[in-house]
């Protein structure tokens, strides 16, 4: 296989995970632009509560992806009673970690009135938030099956359907928010409600889908698990319960500094809220690739091709560096008109802007580190990637962002360059960890010759 096959492969496998994981953080994006049109008060209390419950969010889609690799390296050894189990499985875990994260959210909502945010956001936040919060259960079906398709190494139908509900967001918030064709005018709430309704879609036909189509027939899926593995159970949960750890070390890290920032005021919450909230637009886009470079990895382990899976990675990370430095020089040209598509507020767009610019300097290092991290999972390599990322940003990161902002003056843009560091140290680190895993796998597999 040339450079040019993996590249078409990757690709194919990659564009419509992209824009099924654009579709699920414009979600929060359609929020913000239009809650934004409020003020900076109803925004800061959207950026609050994303800040937490997206933390939570990303843990359990980090669990659900336990079930990918797991199917795409069946699928590669020709185990279709095995990726109906994995899949039966995968589907129990999601349920219950939806019911126990949903309990972690609801015990940190009570405690915002502790973390010296100012009072007015809080009161807005706690009831937006508990809405938002009951989308997780359809959210982790969704990811279910969801994750058991693309570890089939089918993409395009979760694609469809998210941008489809998140259309249907848009078209909720538009109603709910300002109170269009007869509705009331609920505000922010609106915003919570149209976005609980959309991921309520989203399972059901997600669901329906995988459930009829043919191409799925062969597995005979069944949600109803009639005899319980625990081996199986240990597997998915040990590439899943790490990777969801990943998550959050990064995505908390984040909402850690959108906390920070509410204590240099309302302005600066809602600055961060806007560049944060473009930056993970590009963050969830190369996220799709990270996926397409596990499920390659993967396959081709399954496959027992080790050159090929060498290859795919590589190619997937320079890919990814390609789609990087676009949207930095994105951001750093733009960086004065975007942040005018969610606020008119001078002083917010101002802020928001120079952090712009930081953004688009830390966009290879953070598209270099998502691949790190996806094409280890594929490898079924996650707890030194989840050592790594502990350290680089709540060890590195984080301390540095605080000491810049708030000892050395340099106010938001300190917490940022924090950020910038933190993921720098990663990508460093994960790319020279998948360089010696993938060349040691590649070495062993060579056969060797008998001694004469």
């Amino acid at each position: 296989m040339t450079i040019k096959d993996h590249f078409k492969i990757t690709f194919n496998l990659a564009f419509p995970v992209m824009l099924s994981q654009l579709g699920q953080v414009s979600v929060g994006v359609a929020d913000s632009m239009m809650v934004g049109r409020l003020g900076a008060l109803p925004l800061a209390a959207a950026s609050l509560g994303n800040s937490i419950f997206f933390v939570i969010l990303m843990f359990g889609m980090g669990v659900s992806m336990g079930i990918t690799p797991l199917v795409s390296v069946a699928e590669g050894k020709g185990k279709p009673n095995r990726i109906s189990r994995l899949f039966q499985h995968g589907l129990w875990i999601n349920i219950i970690a939806s019911f126990l994260l949903t309990s972690i959210v609801l015990i940190l909502a009570q405690g915002l009135h502790f973390l010296d945010q100012p009072e007015e956001v809080v009161s807005l936040t706690i009831p937006y938030l508990f809405v938002i919060t009951a989308s997780l259960l359809p959210f982790m079906i969704f990811q279910t099956f969801k994750q058991f398709a693309e570890g089939l190494s089918q993409t395009k139908q979760a694609m469809y359907i998210t941008i489809f509900c998140n259309l249907v967001n848009v078209f909720l918030n538009w109603v709910l928010i300002f109170g269009k064709l007869g509705a009331p005018e609920m505000g922010l709430m609106g915003a919570g409600w149209a976005t609980l309704l959309s991921r309520i879609l989203m399972p059901i036909m997600m669901g329906w889908y995988v459930l009829k189509a043919k191409r799925y027939q062969v597995f005979q899926l069944s949600m109803n698990l009639k005899k319980w593995s625990l081996p199986m159970f240990s597997r998915i949960l040990n590439v899943g319960i790490p990777t969801g750890f990943q998550y959050i070390f990064e995505v908390s890290a984040f909402s850690t500094a959108a906390i920070m920032m509410g204590w240099l005021g309302v302005n600066a919450l809602a600055g961060h809220q806007i560049a944060i909230n473009l930056a993970s637009i590009s963050y969830m886009m190369v996220a799709g690739l990270s996926t397409a470079g596990m499920i390659r990895v993967s396959n081709q382990i399954g496959r027992a091709n080790f050159k090929a899976m060498k290859e795919a990675g590589m190619v997937v990370y320079a890919m990814s560096m390609i789609f990087m430095a676009t949207t930095a020089l994105i951001f750093i040209t733009f960086r004065n008109f975007l942040p005018t598509l969610y606020i008119d507020d001078p002083a917010v767009i101002s802020l928001s802007s120079s952090l712009l610019v930081i953004a688009g300097l830390f966009q290879l290092s953070d598209g270099a580190q998502v691949i790190g991290l996806g094409v280890l999972r594929g490898m079924e390599d996650v707890k030194v990637p989840t050592y790594v990322t502990l350290i680089a940003y709540w060890i590195l990161g984080l301390p540095l962002g605080y000491l810049l902002a708030f000892e050395f003056g340099f106010g938001a843009k300190g917490i940022w360059y924090g950020l910038l560091i933190g993921l720098s140290v990663t990508a460093f680190l994960l790319y020279f960890r998948f360089r010696k895993l993938s060349r040691e796998r590649f070495q062993l597999s060579k056969p060797t010759l008998p001694v004469v």
